[in-house]
């Protein structure tokens, strides 16, 4: 199929579009004339057997085949309802799947399909990746303020480093830091944080801030006092947690945060690439 044409179905299956919230979706009898089925009832059969493949694959079929009327005119300004369906990008790919493959205009829609359902997985995925980036340079931004908070409260860094051990005591239920590390198999010169789930780096974070607010609103002073906060701040936490069900402790390691870091920059690279070779 010659590039040009490949740009014309292209932009022909992206205007057919509609969308709704954040789901973009197409009319079954809409979908029927892009693919070149000329009459409603083989159509349909095609949309029953993509039904039943969604079933299969556990997936819900309400979620991606949705039942719904549209009129039609039917001559003389006159109209009638007729039975329709909004259908999902991946409903969409199930039906080109299940469509006669020797028809270009599948071949070309299950390749067309096939690489938007698989895009907006990449997307997915990259905002999983990027919220726990965020929440790492939150945590970061967190303790950075606190050591200058306590530091003028006569705490220096190595009291600092205390403190934020004990707190870490405190959230993975009587397990240090380095035993964390250990348990984990994390370098012992690399930070904990940053091989943790993003639901254990938002925990600490938030143990963190509390012990700021209150550092500041309570004036307090000392490393004993301010340790004392931080540890009940992170017992707080986790008993937040434990009533979730989640034990910190038990959570499996991330994939590391410098590299998570990264991979983020290639996927945006292929992205890239990916849609201009769709153009």
């Amino acid at each position: 199929m010659k590039k040009e044409i490949i740009t014309g179905l292209t932009k022909s299956f992206e205007e057919s579009a509609y969308r709704k919230g954040d789901v973009d979706y197409w009319l079954a009898r809409e979908l029927q004339e892009l693919l070149e089925y000329s009459e409603w009832r083989n159509f349909a059969l095609v949309i029953e057997k993509a039904k039943k493949a969604c079933e299969n694959s556990k997936q819900n079929v309400s979620d991606h085949f949705v039942d719904v009327n549209k009129k039609v005119e039917i001559g003389s300004g006159s109209e009638r309802e007729v039975d329709d369906l909004m259908l999902t990008r991946y409903a969409c790919y199930l039906i080109a799947q299940n469509g006669d493959p020797r028809k270009e205009i599948i071949a070309f829609a299950q390749s067309y399909f096939a690489i938007q359902t698989r895009k907006q997985e990449l997307i997915e995925e990259r905002m999983q990746l990027v919220e726990r980036i965020n929440a790492r340079e939150k945590l970061v931004e967190t303790e950075t303020e606190l050591s200058k908070n306590i530091y003028e409260k006569g705490v220096d860094n190595l009291g600092f480093a205390r403190i934020r051990s004990k707190g870490d005591y405190a959230l993975f239920r009587g397990n240090t830091t380095i035993q964390m590390k250990k348990k984990l198999n994390i370098p012992q010169k690399r930070p904990l944080a940053d091989f943790l789930p993003t639901i254990t780096i938002k925990a600490k974070d938030l143990a963190t801030e509390i012990t700021n607010f209150n550092v500041k609103e309570k004036d307090m002073n000392g490393e004993c006092s301010i340790t004392n906060e931080h540890v009940k701040n992170n017992k707080d936490v986790r008993g937040l947690l434990a009533k979730s069900g989640i034990k910190p402790e038990n959570l499996p390691p991330e994939e590391d945060i410098n590299k998570l870091q990264r991979r983020v920059k290639s996927e945006n690279k292929k992205v890239l690439a990916e849609e201009r070779k769709i153009i």
